[in-house]
Formats: C-alpha cells, structure tokens, sequence
C-alpha cells in the first residue's frame, strides 16, 4: 500500500513542511551532480557513519541532523517527501511551526542514535528522512487514528485506491519494520556481517520517539477542529 492523501484538514499554512521537504530536495539535486570519490566525501562529510561517531562524537554529533537531508536514491527521496507531505502537515498544525521542527529533527537524530546503537562500529553510512518521518508518523497514529488516509494498493496485476483508517495503514509499517529490523539482525549474526540497507531500527526509534515526544510538545493542547 502506498498513500496519496489524508482526509484531515488543517487550519494554518504548513510552511515548515514546505519547507523540509524543499531543503531534501535540494540536497539531493546537489548530490545527483556529483561522482565518485566527490559523492563519498560528501557522504562521508554529512552522512552518520556509525564508527565514526563512536570513536569522535564530539566532532561527529552533528551528522544527526545533517543526514536526514541525505538520500540514496530517487525512489528514497519520493517515497520519504510524499509521506512527509501527507502526514506532516497535521501534526505541523498541532504543534505549531516552531515545536513541529523541534520535534522533526529531534526524532530524526534520536532515530539515527537507535540505528547507530544496532551497529556502533559499522562503516556503513547511515542517511535519509526516515527516522524523523517515522516520528511523525508516530505523532500522528495516536492523535488522528481514525483519519482516512487515501491508499494505492497493488494486489498482483491489480491496481486500486482504498481509503484506510490511520491506524491500519501505519501500523502496518511500523509492524513491517519490527519484523524486518529483527530478520536483519538474525541474518547478519548468522553470517557475521555488519547491518546495512534499510534502516529499520531508525523507522522504529524515530516512531516510538514520536509517540513520546508528540504529547509533550503539545500534540493533544489544542481543541479539536
């Protein structure tokens, strides 16, 4: 399943949410221009790279904000924007502007700091919104459970739109993630290699942190529509 929009209305303009997905942007039209050794710098520069920060987190610390500006791909980049884009702007509502970043890249960094816990001496860049989204997605599941979330689903050859409770749509992810954070965990012990690809223990931090941080920040304070 993959959303298209959510039938929630918000009441403000959500810039910072234009704007966050417009810095991403950015970034990664400045990434596609580089090659090579220029691209691994860059990334070795700005992504968090787990034994790096163990071994100098004094001057590494800030890779946790820099990296959820950094993507891998295209599809990385759509798919992290159009969840953003759709969730972001109600959770922006309820916070207000300046909370709303606060907690954005709070969740962000404290989803890397879950990833980098899984592997502390991996050299594998860690990069991407995912965490800080999955924050907001986590804010969201409990304040708009029942919010109808226009879906595209593919069933084979088959191709339709449904509309789906919250709930069901982002339980569904972050149960995916819990299964396949702990099916990389397995299969890496068992062929003694470092985790890479998917940062699910980041999806699954960044969630829980949303639902944590969410209520504190003022996420219930204000009335309802």
């Amino acid at each position: 399943m993959f959303p298209l929009y959510d039938e929630n209305p918000t009441r403000i303009t959500p810039y910072f949410t234009y704007g966050l997905i417009g810095m991403n942007i950015l970034v990664f039209l400045h990434e596609v221009t580089l090659r090579g050794a220029r691209l691994e710098e860059f990334f070795q520069l700005y992504a968090l790279v787990p034994r790096e920060l163990t071994t100098n987190f004094a001057g590494e610390w800030t890779t946790l904000i820099t990296s959820q500006f950094l993507h891998g791909g295209w599809w990385h980049l759509i798919s992290n924007m159009v969840f953003l884009w759709i969730f972001g702007n109600n959770i922006e509502d309820r916070l207000g502007h300046l909370k709303y970043l606060i907690f954005y890249l709070t969740c962000g960094a404290l989803a890397a700091l879950c990833q980098w816990f899984i592997g502390m001496n991996s050299a594998i860049p860690s990069l991407g919104a995912s965490g800080a989204i999955a924050g907001v997605l986590g804010a969201y599941i409990i304040r708009f459970p029942h919010a109808r979330v226009m879906t595209l689903v593919f069933l084979g050859f088959f191709v339709t739109t449904i509309r789906v409770p919250a709930m069901i749509l982002i339980g569904l992810f972050i149960i995916q993630n819990i299964i396949s954070g702990f099916a990389s965990l397995q299969a890496a012990a068992n062929m003694s290699v470092e985790t890479g690809g998917v940062a699910y223990w980041a999806h699954i931090g960044g969630f829980v942190f949303g639902i944590i941080l969410g209520p504190l920040l003022g996420l219930f304070s204000r009335d309802d529509y």
